[in-house]
């Protein structure tokens, strides 16, 4: 088939590199327009975008889906298909429209689970044992649409969103390759998903990702791991903000929630149900990211002193 390759971060990659190597011809990606980047807030493309630079494939970067000049050069393209990995543009009718066989979305969950901007967080964050990947055709609700294949992936009790995301990257880019052979010699047809058990995962902010000390360790320790790498668990010292890293729970110690126990080589905070979370990196204001024993070392603790005051 003739596609057309929606998809924006570097999680898209793997997928993207995939179907260049399948039987199917990339004819064009479709991505983000260029948006400011480091320091110095430089306009910089996305980084499918920039590997479609490199391969010399014809990039798309509409501000809006429903342009019309986008429309006009989509109509002049004709794809079969259009296989969508992390994108996060709505699509309008008028563009769904224009392709025989759907735009095909690999989605980081077992819908109905998890429909939304941020699954693999928000399956970290609720504990979940097993989450997966999921292709399925789009539709104008929200990841809503009938599903082609699955497949499951263990979540580790060390697992961060973002070491989850990676494997699903990978082994979801074999997901949608196999889709787009099946719905190519029709051996593949999709299935309405359930209407029960649907959970939904929004975006997560800044202040979801704020560390609540007076919750239990382990529950401090899903958000810290469902929050890494972004949008990065925070708490307070002395009223700065002192990014978390990464944390281990550990036995009941006791104290006051919050309540720093520091010795020569490790710092714990005390939660709620009298556990801790020993903390591994944290990173202070202004500064980069260290072993919290070595950020202890620098800093005069008062008796009591306390995280998140």
């Amino acid at each position: 088939m003739r596609i057309v390759f929606a998809g924006t971060p570097e999680v898209a990659l793997p997928s993207l590199e995939a179907l260049l190597a399948s039987d199917h011809e990339v004819v064009a990606v479709l991505t983000r327009p260029d948006a400011p980047s480091g320091r110095g807030k430089r306009l910089a493309p996305s980084p499918v975008a920039a590997r479609a630079a490199e391969l010399g494939i014809e990039t798309l970067k509409p501000v809006k889906p429903s342009d019309p000049d986008f429309l006009a050069r989509f109509r002049e393209i004709a794809p079969d298909c259009c296989p969508v990995v992390a994108d996060g543009a709505l699509l309008p009718q008028s563009l769904l429209d224009l392709v025989p066989y759907g735009f095909v979305n690999l989605h980081f969950s077992l819908l109905p689970a998890w429909r939304g901007a941020a699954p693999v967080q928000h399956a970290v964050l609720a504990g979940g044992e097993v989450t997966g990947a999921t292709t399925f055709r789009i539709v104008a609700a929200l990841d809503a649409g009938p599903t082609f294949l699955q497949l499951t992936e263990p979540i580790a009790p060390t697992d961060t969103s973002g070491e989850l995301l990676a494997r699903l990257s990978v082994s979801g880019a074999d997901l949608l390759v196999r889709t787009l052979d099946g719905i190519a010699d029709h051996t593949l047809t999709a299935v309405e998903q359930p209407t029960e058990d649907i959970t939904l995962a929004p975006k997560i902010t800044v202040e979801d990702a704020r560390l609540d000390w007076s919750r239990s360790a382990t529950e401090i320790d899903r958000v810290v791991r469902g929050c890494t790498p972004a949008p990065g668990a925070w708490t307070t010292f002395r009223g700065d903000r002192l990014k978390i890293n990464s944390g281990t729970p550990v036995e009941r110690r006791g104290g006051a929630p919050g309540e720093l126990t520091i010795t020569k080589r490790s710092v714990t905070v005390t939660a709620a149900d009298g556990a801790g979370l020993l903390l591994g990196q944290v990173q202070p204001p202004g500064k980069k990211p260290m072993n919290a024993a070595d950020w202890a070392r620098g800093v005069a603790f008062e008796p009591g002193e306390a995280l998140g005051g």
